[in-house]
């Protein structure tokens, strides 16, 4: 289970819980919860800090209404604790007022005969067993008396520490020994925190209120706890390995670069530029292959390293320059799409997937991929087109590769991307414009202003047939109750993207990206001297750039498309650049069209070609 949305604490998760709903730790203020205790009170009891903890929810950027759970069942609901133990847990029994209507304390031997007198009279009773052997015995005691209509829920106790965001949860009467998931995340064996309450809530009968944004927890497929094991494993250790493999490959390219260098052969040098180039490409595809089997980081990285270079090598010499993108384009998207339609979770366990850890997307195709993926199609079209001539056919074959990206990486049940579909969008509004003949008129930068608009519109239309409105876009948009919301989820998105503009090397990382980009605007025509000036591969950078700024700009990770974008570009402007040569440039005159060459050809001239 995703026990938090950012650092843990027991707190934060009981809170969370009662609420159904959550938002990112960096969002609040303060950040941490305040202290929590139970003071009993006639039969009950009361938590201590209570408005402190209703302050901070109501003054995050999203609806939070803690003690949500137990207000919507009549009568309230019960706690049974340990006299004298920690009592945080029963915060989770505690209603919008901070009340818990009936409490028991006493001893661990005593308390599952506790938990079953107050079960006799509550529809809810949240209990804290001890830990150890005697809480184990407890918990198979309470297993064994269990009703078959009863629901139990069993969530693993943590300390408040880094590493805890994932716990083990185990749900009792939903139906035989099953894989548990929900559309929270949409990943079979883990569900997310605040799915808790909407399936007590549905198991009892009662309605779901709107101000849950968890999903009642389903069934998927046969129990195998050693896949489940292995997942989590998987899990916890992809963010920390994420940036010292990447820094593994650039380290390999630039190795690959001092030996040819130290040849003195030119034929070397733009040889290691373009497989390098290439096989930065191809890490989409290849981060699938250790994720099939989760092996230690150093066999991973090795592995990486090898299984790129290798991709990479291996299109340069199969396919002419400057072709070869298409492969990685080609084989990324059709991988990426296979994985997700037939759930077999490579993408979400590889170095390169959305990062279930962080508990802020499950599913879909991450901001570490959605502008690398446009950059990388972008290229393709390019490749394909080479030489390229400004018309509609070439228009349109960058309009209708950019749609499909589009339905790819916002689709719910592919890449589920709201900002994939609106950087995506923009991207290929502003290739294809470039790629139209004639000059740019108000109607061509319309069409450019208005796609994001349009990619929405068409994204939630895909969302309402293809998801029955449960996608990403539709559950946190197009069912915002009012304004207040809607800028609620605005606020959220450019904290957190702030958030990421503030982290680590990222300020330095964003600054590079800026300057780079800048100097590749203002110098492209010598960018593009390789290919002569080509339309297509103009487009094609242009729409890269395009997408990874509108990515920037429009997604909670901010500066993080922008770099993805800026280092993709960087690798494909490098094969570029390793041009062979026995390959001669060819030129482009703007002023040439596809009918006026044809005319232009003797019989001659058109034999010997």
């Amino acid at each position: 289970m995703s026990a938090a949305q950012g650092s843990y604490t027991t707190t934060q998760l009981m809170l969370d819980i009662t609420q159904g709903s959550r938002v990112s730790t960096s969002a609040y203020s303060p950040g941490r919860p305040p202290a929590l205790s139970l003071r009993a009170r006639g039969a009950g009891a009361v938590v201590e800090e209570w408005q402190a903890a209703l302050e901070r929810a109501h003054n995050a950027p999203q609806v939070l209404e803690p003690g949500l759970l137990a207000s919507q069942i009549p009568g309230g609901t019960g706690y049974a604790g340990v006299a004298g133990g920690n009592d945080q847990d029963g915060v989770a029994a505690a209603n919008r007022g901070g009340q818990i209507v009936a409490l028991s304390l006493g001893s661990a031997a005593t308390l599952p005969a506790r938990i079953a007198a107050l079960g006799a009279r509550e529809q809810l009773v949240v209990a804290n067993l001890p830990a150890g052997a005697a809480g184990l015995s407890e918990l198979r005691a309470l297993s064994a008396a269990r009703r078959a209509q009863e629901l139990e829920i069993v969530v693993q106790r943590a300390p408040d520490a880094p590493g805890n965001e994932l716990l083990w949860v185990a749900v009792g009467g939903l139906g035989g020994e099953h894989t548990i998931t929900s559309q929270s995340t949409n990943q079979r064996g883990l569900i997310s925190a605040v799915d808790l309450a909407p399936t007590i809530l549905r198991h009892l009968g009662l309605a779901i209120p709107d101000e849950m944004r968890g999903k009642p927890i389903e069934l998927d497929g046969s129990f195998d706890g050693t896949y489940l094991r292995s997942f989590k494993a998987r899990l916890l250790v992809i963010y920390g390995r994420r940036l010292g493999a990447l820094a593994c490959l650039f380290c390999a390219w630039a190795l690959l670069m001092l030996a040819a260098l130290a040849l003195r052969r030119y034929r070397a040098r733009v040889w290691a530029a373009r497989v390098g180039g290439l096989a930065l490409l191809w890490t989409p595809v290849a981060v699938l292959v250790p994720a099939a089997f989760a092996p230690g980081r150093g066999v991973e990285d090795a592995l990486l390293v090898l299984t790129c270079f290798a991709l990479g090598a291996s299109s340069d010499r199969l396919l002419p320059w400057p072709r070869a993108p298409l492969a990685p384009a080609v084989v990324a998207v059709v991988a990426l799409t296979v994985d997700a339609l037939a759930g077999t979770q490579l993408l979400a366990r590889s170095l390169l997937g959305p990062n279930p850890e962080l508990g802020v997307r499950f599913y879909g195709i991450g901001n570490e991929l959605k502008s690398g993926l446009a950059v990388l199609v972008f290229a393709a079209v390019a490749a394909a087109l080479y030489p390229a001539i400004r018309g509609r056919r070439a228009a349109t074959t960058m309009a209708v590769c950019g749609i499909v990206l589009a339905v790819i990486e916002g689709s719910a049940r592919i890449g589920a991307g709201v900002g994939g579909v609106i950087l995506v969008s923009a991207g290929t509004a502003v290739a294809t414009v470039l790629l139209l003949p004639g000059r740019l008129t108000r109607k061509r930068g319309l069409i450019v202003l208005i796609s994001p608009v349009v990619g929405l519109v068409v994204l939630a239309a895909l969302d309402l047939t293809t998801a029955h409105g449960t996608g990403h876009y539709t559950g946190s948009v197009l069912h915002a109750h009012s304004a207040g919301e809607i800028r609620d989820i605005i606020v959220r998105r450019y904290t957190a993207a702030y958030d990421e503009l503030r982290h680590g090397a990222m300020p330095f990382a964003t600054a590079v990206a800026l300057v780079v980009s800048a100097l590749a605007v203002r110098h492209h025509r010598r960018l593009l001297a390789p290919v002569g000036g080509d339309p297509g591969w103009l487009a094609a950078l242009a729409g890269g750039l395009t997408a990874g700024v509108i990515g920037a700009l429009s997604e909670d990770s901010g500066p993080v498309l922008l770099v993805v974008a800026a280092g993709v570009l960087g690798c494909v402007l490098s094969y570029l650049w390793g041009r062979p040569a026995d390959v001669a440039v060819t030129p482009h005159n703007p002023d040439t069209t596809r009918a006026t060459r044809s005319r232009a050809r003797t019989p001659s001239e058109g034999r010997a070609r």
